[in-house]
């Protein structure tokens, strides 16, 4: 499976031959800059939450690529009204089978709203699981309890978590995030976008590592194979 991270939450992941993207800001992230999002192909447009900086170029990509936005009911619906034909909802709790593989909505621990104002729903992550990888997407949350039922629905591969602090979990949260999900690896997300989630890379690498957790930061516009 390949991983290429477009800065900011958002990533794509290319499983069982389908191309799924997750949280699309890149044309407002002054680090992505290079990133052309007319060059991204996706058949699937995962949404954790309504915030724009997770957000703001799904309606173009999906409009773009015929994708379709997997997301919670409000925030599936909302993008359905502007013109976004291929949506499917969701809610915490719930999984659907795709043709890539089982998306389980699990909740986080963050608030919701869309760009302009209207209600977004109950934030989420994804459990992804399939007969070629498990990964567990922690979208924007803090630390809690409900991670330790994520090793009883799968055993994961890897996590994607934010590390940023301030708006979402920190490093030390979040390894002990990974203890509870029982995996040594994890990808970082939601840090350096902004002032207040900059962050110490070695330090934090060094602080996963001291836990047994290896910490991938990749930088924008990398891609690799899991």
């Amino acid at each position: 499976m390949t991983f290429t991270y477009y800065g900011h939450s958002c990533f794509a992941v290319e499983l069982k031959g389908k191309k799924l993207l997750f949280d699309p800001f890149i044309s407002g992230n002054e680090l992505a800059k290079h990133i052309d999002i007319s060059s991204i192909d996706a058949d699937y447009i995962l949404l954790s939450h309504g915030h724009s900086d997770h957000t703001a170029d799904a309606e173009a990509i999906a409009k773009a690529t015929g994708a379709t936005i997997i997301a919670a009911y409000e925030v599936a619906i909302w993008f359905a009204q502007k013109g976004v034909e291929k949506y499917h909802p969701m809610n915490i709790g719930g999984k659907w089978n795709f043709d890539f593989g089982t998306v389980k909505c699990v909740n986080a621990v963050h608030s919701s709203n869309l760009p302009d104002g209207s209600y977004g729903g109950n934030p989420m992550g994804f459990l992804i699981t399939s007969n070629e990888i498990n990964f567990y997407y922690g979208g924007d949350t803090a630390l809690t309890l409900d991670m330790q039922l994520i090793p009883t629905f799968a055993e994961i591969d890897f996590a994607v978590l934010p590390i940023g602090d301030n708006l979402t979990m920190g490093v030390d949260d979040a390894i002990q995030a990974a203890k509870m999900i029982q995996t040594d690896t994890v990808i970082g997300v939601h840090y350096d976008t902004f002032g207040y989630i900059k962050l110490d890379h070695q330090k934090a690498i060094e602080n996963f590592k001291s836990h047994g957790v290896e910490l991938k930061l990749l930088s924008i516009g990398e891609t690799i194979e899991l």
